[in-house]
């Protein structure tokens, strides 16, 4: 039987223990594989959503450093490879590939810009992001597994991070206890 695709899974992230938000009362992503070569992200934030410091949207452009400010990050591996996005309110963007666990890391050129869209009321803000998987350099028929994780900057400057898991320590995206989830099939380009 052909593989239907249009899968939904929603997710919690989970603040970390060593971190406190003040603006945000609740966060979730729902991730969404409407074919076998894209996944679509929607960060979903509840709680005082005018305490959260949050850029214009402008035109979309690669940016480096959007992790000192709000951003989502969405973190795609497989074996010991994988890739790092970044995603920010202002619609700017960033994707990284590394060989293995915070080594070898280089910009990843062969990305395309993904699809960013904003949606804001006084309590709820979401960002989806659309990513096309067929221009990941992973081997054929590789399992992916993937990591979901937040920076929340709050007007006061205050910062917290949000992940579906976190590793014993600081808050650490890119550690292997963060890459919590698996798609249910292999990625064949």
């Amino acid at each position: 039987m052909p593989r239907r695709y249009n899968e939904r899974m929603r997710q919690t992230l989970r603040l970390h223990p060593d971190s406190s938000c003040f603006a945000v009362t609740h966060m979730e992503v729902e991730i969404a594989r409407p074919q076998a070569g894209s996944l679509v992200f929607a960060y979903v934030l509840t709680g005082r959503i005018s305490d959260v410091a949050i850029p214009p949207a402008a035109a979309s452009a690669r940016t480096d450093e959007l992790w000192r400010h709000t951003c989502f990050e969405a973190f795609v591996g497989a074996g010991v490879a994988y890739y790092e996005f970044n995603f920010a309110p202002s619609t700017h963007w960033a994707a990284y590939r590394f060989s293995s666990y915070r080594t070898g890391m280089r910009v990843a050129t062969e990305i395309s810009a993904p699809r960013i869209a904003v949606q804001s009321s006084l309590e709820r803000y979401t960002l989806q992001a659309s990513l096309e998987l067929d221009q990941l350099l992973f081997p054929r028929d590789a399992m992916l597994r993937l990591g979901l994780s937040a920076v929340i900057e709050e007007n006061s400057g205050h910062r917290s991070y949000w992940a579906l898991a976190h590793p014993t320590g600081k808050a650490d995206f890119h550690h292997p206890d963060c890459f919590t989830m698996k798609l249910s099939e292999t990625y064949k380009p």
